[in-house]
């Protein structure tokens, strides 16, 4: 059971984001990574639908043995990591934006958010600004279509640029310092993020569920001895053009297989 794989999902490529910190904080785990880009982003889906997702791709994940599932992205957190972990008796890792981090860092006492809708309306993200936030000032920006040029490999240029002009400007006005990267996709574009917002922290939390991961592991006694094998991957959307924009966001080339589910 400790060699067997990491299932790890995102409504597409964003996830890979994490996938590459558990890579790098767990180099002896096998890892098995599903984009379900046919529904990209989950964040403009309703919940009923991402938690209908959810089930079939962790089901499909457990079908090939993985010993413990990553939910490599927010929305679908919210939506499903409560009805999955009443489901499985197996570590389950969602994730939620950097509120608490963010709340320390800044120094203005002005956070932004930029996430997707789905993720701002949500319950969850609700119960997590009433947990952290305190008397931090917290403001949410939805990113419409952000997601979508990341899943097009488009990290950089006017357009990518003018569209983060626009979500970030609005949060510059009222004070923010700290920016939390409420997306998995938006690690993609922090180094032009950074460019353009020098004084301001950015925030994201791939290594937070890296190492809550391997705490969950270590408590269950599932951490691998490896070597790992080699990663596999799934999309639901278009494989083939997954596979041509691997090479820029996990770094090498992989096949890509189409998801059955």
């Amino acid at each position: 059971m400790n060699d067997s794989p990491v299932g790890v999902f995102d409504s597409g490529v964003g996830g890979l984001s994490v996938l590459a910190e558990i890579r790098r904080q767990l180099p002896a785990e096998s890892l098995l990574y599903v984009a379900d880009s046919a529904y990209v982003p989950y964040g403009e889906k309703s919940p009923e639908t991402i938690r209908q997702r959810s089930q079939a791709i962790a089901a499909f994940l457990l079908e090939r043995g993985a010993k413990a599932l990553v939910l490599a992205c927010n929305t679908a957190t919210a939506a499903a990591v409560n009805d999955l972990r009443s489901l499985y008796d197996l570590p389950i890792i969602g994730m939620e934006p950097a509120v608490k981090p963010a709340a320390l860092a800044t120094r203005t006492g002005v956070v932004g958010v930029l996430a997707t809708t789905g993720t701002l309306q949500s319950a969850k993200f609700a119960a997590l600004l009433d947990r952290f936030a305190g008397s931090v000032k917290v403001i949410t920006q939805p990113c419409p279509g952000l997601v979508e040029l990341i899943e097009q490999g488009e990290l950089q240029g006017p357009r990518l640029e003018a569209l983060l002009q626009s979500f970030t400007q609005p949060l510059l006005a009222q004070g923010c310092d700290t920016l939390i990267l409420g997306c998995t996709h938006y690690p993609f574009v922090r180094q032009v993020l950074q460019a353009m917002l020098p004084g301001v922290t950015l925030i994201d939390t791939a290594g937070a569920v890296a190492r809550r991961l391997a705490e969950r592991l270590q408590v269950n006694e599932l951490l691998a001895t490896g070597p790992a094998r080699a990663t596999a991957f799934w999309s639901s959307g278009d494989p083939h053009g997954m596979q041509d924009i691997l090479p820029l966001l996990w770094g090498q080339q992989a096949e890509v297989d189409l998801l059955p589910v």
